[in-house]
């Protein structure tokens, strides 16, 4: 057999003959498959002076020779080596799978269940997920919580500032504004009934109860939740999270705990804030619309408004806080090492935070109105 090595592939005619010498290689496969198109189809190829062969070479000689007749080159080219066969009937096997044809499409009710159980396995799943992770921090924090000179005080006192002290300004403006709406809608509705002085009664009860937790916990969803997801879903697109493994530290110890604890003690504070504004925002509009004085609108406050209801309302927070805490790490470390993937998993972390919020607000008002609460 000359030596081929170094010859580019062709297709030469001999003795009425086609012989494919030289390499058959992707280098030359642009040549090549515009000779191959030149003969359409041979019924034999001399393959005695072929020098190299690869993979995009066999599918150019399966071409040229047919999926049956490359099936036969054991009988019809003995002398080729046994491995170029393997690769040439390899080839011919998977010229002959065809595409499976596609799939009916199913009528309309059918793909609109096909597409509710898709969403319900989802809710499923992220569900599950959360309870687990809910779980693991519990753990974390009962192991952490008797070994002291694990806590992170520093970090804790930082999120704190973060989730707590930065948030004030939004809480207490949108609470204040909240409070003056609520108020003039319930002086708006009661001046039929010759009821306004019950506007303070109505302000304090809807603030108490659930506005303050609930407005607040809801900017804390938009503000903080994302930001947890981001911070840690960066964290794990830059591999700082198998670093932290790396030198034996554990992400829930320093990462999570932290941060649930921050938001775990900001978010009372900040429902407390919440609901003095809001009452003081009605408290105004009493003051200018209704001629009800501060003095006589605290003094409704005393009389005709039980403590139970600002401490059902100031109980809700921690909840929250954890609920809220435990969904934006739980997206974060759930992040792909790519920036669109952070960007959709702190949508999803917001979103579902204040899905939660509320689910668990009609819950636990469901449950105080049964108690008598």
């Amino acid at each position: 057999m000359p030596d081929t090595a170094s010859r580019p592939g062709m297709l030469e005619q001999q003795a009425h003959r086609l012989s494919a010498v030289g390499d058959w290689t992707l280098p030359h496969y642009a040549r090549l498959r515009d000779a191959v198109a030149r003969v359409h189809e041979a019924d034999s190829v001399d393959l005695a002076q072929l020098g190299e062969l690869d993979t995009s070479g066999a599918s150019l000689l399966v071409d040229l020779l047919g999926p049956d007749a490359v099936s036969d080159i054991a009988e019809w080219a003995p002398g080729l080596p046994p491995e170029r066969q393997a690769l040439l009937k390899a080839v011919a096997d998977a010229t002959r799978l065809r595409p499976l044809p596609p799939p009916a499409p199913r009528p309309a009710p059918l793909a609109a269940l096909a597409s509710l159980g898709q969403v319900v396995e989802q809710l499923a799943r992220q569900q599950l997920q959360l309870i687990a992770f809910v779980g693991l921090t519990l753990s974390t924090l009962l192991t952490t919580l008797f070994t002291p000179w694990r806590w992170r005080l520093t970090s804790l006192v930082a999120h704190v500032q973060q989730t707590g002290l930065n948030a004030i300004p939004i809480v207490a403006l949108l609470t204040f504004l909240v409070g003056a709406v609520v108020a003039f809608l319930g002086a708006t509705v009661l001046r039929d009934f010759g009821a306004t002085i019950y506007t303070v009664n109505l302000v304090a009860y809807a603030f108490l109860r659930e506005f303050g937790v609930l407005l607040a916990a809801i900017l804390l969803a938009g503000r903080t939740a994302s930001a947890f997801t981001a911070q840690i879903g960066s964290m794990k697109a830059n591999e700082e999270l198998d670093a932290l493994r790396a030198q034996g530290l554990d992400p829930m110890e320093l990462l999570v705990l932290p941060r649930v604890l921050a938001m775990t003690v900001s978010l009372p504070i900040l429902t407390l804030i919440g609901m003095l504004c809001g009452m003081f925002g009605g408290a105004l509009v009493c003051a200018l619309a209704l001629d009800i004085s501060f003095a006589q609108f605290i003094a409704i406050v005393q009389r005709d408004i039980p403590l139970g209801h600002f401490l059902v309302g100031i109980g809700k927070a921690p909840l929250f806080a954890f609920v809220i805490a435990v969904i934006g790490c739980l997206e974060g470390f759930k992040a792909e090492a790519s920036a669109q993937s952070v960007g959709e998993h702190t949508t999803s972390s917001v979103v579902q935070s204040i899905f939660m919020v509320i689910l668990l607000d009609a819950l636990a008002a469901l449950f105080f109105m049964e108690m008598g609460w």
